[in-house]
């Protein structure tokens, strides 16, 4: 069924940033020449009110995000905005003219189609920029401290790249939940990490950042780990045999490696991954907890609004190449219309 705003729009075409190589976010471009999407079956037509940056972004520009597009394609995956168009086959109370935020490819453009089963509703009094991260820091974060991570109170948390999304999320939470956080970030980033509740913040680039954690905590029970190459071997050093864990869902840094040997004779500790779109497919009642889960934080205040660093659509390539020189801070966020 067309819509008034697929009536208005049909002949129209969208701004977007469209990845023109895996060279990386220098070949990331500006384009005024794309067709405006129509949703498909399943799908909601989306007008992006702004869209999240991640740092799956930047590994999708060089071709390492498994399973990532192949260049040319209309960049981004995380947007919040109105429902403007419905396609066939979509169940569910949603109504145009809803706020909704949700994952999905090619949402640096103005508009964009979002599979309608995976959309959350805009909460409400918060703007479509305040709503990023719901979907992809937040509930990341909240799985790989309670399902995956089986955080108690009373537990030490350690939480690499405590500076970014998912890390500042993770903060909050665990300290939420009652444990004790010991957070890693460069040093011009430690007064916002120490905000928001971490009980130590150390240098993520110090030589004896292993000792000095072991020293302070005389061990982990949980790690979050998203650095890879350059934190790997300090999360697997200060996790405490046997039962602590080490969640793994990212490598900014790079991939690391670890053998059966290692887990047997060096780090005998409990390695998880996680992959918040591969969690939510294969594991849907659970990714439905977390949901309800995050809903409840958020009406308990403990989830509040984002305040994201939203930037003029044209500077994506730039925001992509700071976040990827780590020297960015918190949520960030594109609008297409400026």
């Amino acid at each position: 069924m067309e819509t008034n705003e697929q009536q208005h729009t049909a002949e129209r075409t969208v701004r977007a940033l469209v990845q023109q190589s895996h060279r990386g976010p220098r070949d990331l471009t500006l384009t005024t020449d794309i067709r405006l999407p129509a949703p498909g079956p399943g799908e909601y037509l989306i007008r992006v009110g702004a869209a999240g940056v991640n740092f799956a972004d930047v590994m999708q520009t060089r071709g390492t995000y498994g399973g990532g597009p192949q260049a040319p394609y209309v960049a981004g995956f995380e947007a919040a905005g109105e429902i403007v168009g419905v396609g066939p086959d979509v169940a569910g109370p949603l109504r145009l003219g809803t706020h909704v935020v949700g994952a999905g490819p090619g949402a640096f453009a103005q508009y964009m189609t979002l599979p309608a089963a995976g959309v959350l509703p805009v909460p409400s009094g918060w703007s479509d920029a305040g709503a990023l991260g719901l979907v992809l820091n937040w509930a990341t974060a909240l799985a790989a401290l309670k399902p995956l991570g089986g955080i108690e109170a009373g537990e030490v948390v350690l939480v690499h790249a405590a500076a970014g999304g998912v890390g500042q999320a993770a903060v909050r939470l665990a300290r939420h939940y009652g444990a004790r956080v010991i957070a890693t970030a460069s040093p011009e980033k430690h007064d916002t990490v120490e905000a928001l509740g971490a009980d130590e913040v150390l240098d993520s680039r110090r030589p004896d950042l292993a000792a000095e954690i072991t020293r302070l905590t005389g061990g982990v029970d949980l790690v979050l780990e998203s650095v890879g190459q350059a934190t790997f071997e300090v999360s697997l050093s200060v996790a405490r045999p046997f039962t602590g864990r080490v969640v793994v869902f990212g490598a900014a840094s790079g991939d690391a490696t670890l053998t059966t040997h290692d887990l047997v004779f060096t780090h005998p500790v409990q390695i998880k991954g996680l992959h918040i779109g591969a969690l939510a497919v294969a594991a849907p009642s659970l990714y439905r907890s977390l949901i309800v889960e995050l809903e409840a934080l958020i009406a308990g205040g403990v989830y509040p609004p984002g305040t994201p660093q939203v930037h003029p659509l044209a500077e994506g390539p730039a925001v992509l190449r700071q976040l990827e020189a780590g020297r960015t801070l918190g949520k960030l966020a594109l609008d297409p219309w400026r």
